[in-house]
């Protein structure tokens, strides 16, 4: 009885002082226009909506925990990483704070260029291949295949089509993209939820590891210290390529939207190459803040393809990008093509 009093005078002392367990019922950000959508660096007015009229000392606005310039009641959006973010406020008042957020959405500053591609060479590919990944050592090019019952992981003479050496996968499991570093291959699966680390010069698994909040697997790439991980959703994902632990992740934005169809991943300069899921394109993503800054259209490079046994018209889409630093061109195929084309890409 005597601790429920106690508990009573508390909270009465505290509801007493202007207090709140609620800190939305004391404040809420209010910004430019009502709108919930803007640009990096775009610069707008916001309000602190003081709902009980109390005696604000100071308020600090900040996203991902960088702190926001305050000028003249505005702030700009001079962040790093772009896409589905929380805009906070740090309240200072009576001697105490309370921290306020609102969802909101930065987006791209510029729209998209638009690239084209130019065929350099035309190469033999196994048309019963249904292609998940595609990555070059060297001149050696290594190929991931998907299909539960026929994945596969692939070593290959590209300039032949021939299969070098070849490790399948359990039945069980449906190959998803690989990427190289270190001399370890990095292989993924779909929905199982684990992914495969194997020698890359043997091709002999060393280990399995697990996926973190990402729940499947799709694409897969690398800028010499960490894994992208595409996994069908907005984010790509980064790893460390030691524990594979899922550290943090960018969102792949337009300037006008979220989007969210990453596949088959690779790394060339700062910029992510991304097959679009079930897309005759490729996405150039910033690899530090997820801006889609252009898209390739590579229409008519399917009508190329002779449709053979495997072949599903609805399934059978260009997936697999693989950048040859030697030769500074990309090679690119499609699931159950019986081609692979070395492409140079250009602004249209």
């Amino acid at each position: 009885m005597l601790k429920i009093l106690h508990s009573s005078i508390i909270l009465l002392f505290f509801l007493a002082c202007g207090g709140e367990k609620d800190p939305a019922k004391l404040f809420d950000i209010q910004l430019e226009g009502n709108k919930k959508k803007f640009q990096k660096n775009q610069t707008v007015a916001v309000v602190l909506k003081n709902k009980k009229d109390l005696p604000v000392e100071k308020v600090e606005y900040s996203i991902d925990g960088k702190t926001l310039a305050l000028h003249d009641d505005k702030i700009t959006f001079d962040i790093e990483k772009l896409g589905n973010k929380q805009l906070m406020a740090n309240v200072s008042y009576e001697d105490r704070s309370v921290i306020i957020s609102k969802k909101i959405k930065v987006l791209a500053e510029t729209g998209p260029e638009v690239y084209t591609y130019e065929i350099i060479n035309t190469y033999a590919h196994d048309p019963l291949a249904y292609t998940q990944g595609l990555e070059f050592k060297g001149d050696t090019l290594f190929e991931g295949t998907g299909k539960k019952g026929s994945s596969t992981l692939r070593k290959l003479d590209y300039k032949t089509g021939k299969i070098l050496q070849q490790v399948d996968l359990d039945e069980s499991v449906f190959g998803e993209g690989i990427t190289i570093l270190n001399d370890k291959l990095y292989q993924l699966t779909w929905q199982s939820g684990i992914g495969y680390i194997y020698n890359v010069n043997t091709l002999q698994r060393q280990a399995t590891f697990n996926y973190g909040k990402s729940k499947v697997g799709w694409g897969l790439c690398n800028d010499g210290n960490q894994l992208y991980k595409s996994d069908g959703t907005e984010k790509i994902w980064l790893l460390d390529p030691d524990t594979l632990q899922e550290e943090s992740y960018i969102e792949t934005v337009t300037n006008k939207s979220i989007f969210n169809k990453a596949n088959e991943l690779e790394y060339v300069d700062g910029k992510i190459y991304a097959n679009v899921y079930q897309k005759e394109s490729m996405m150039i993503i910033d690899a530090r803040s997820g801006a889609i800054e252009g898209v390739v259209n590579f229409g008519g490079l399917k009508s190329k393809v002779t449709r053979g046994k495997g072949w599903d018209d609805l399934n059978s889409v260009l997936n697999g990008v693989a950048y040859h630093k030697e030769r500074g061109t990309f090679f690119v195929t499609g699931k159950n093509w019986d081609k692979l084309f070395e492409v140079k890409i250009v602004k249209k």
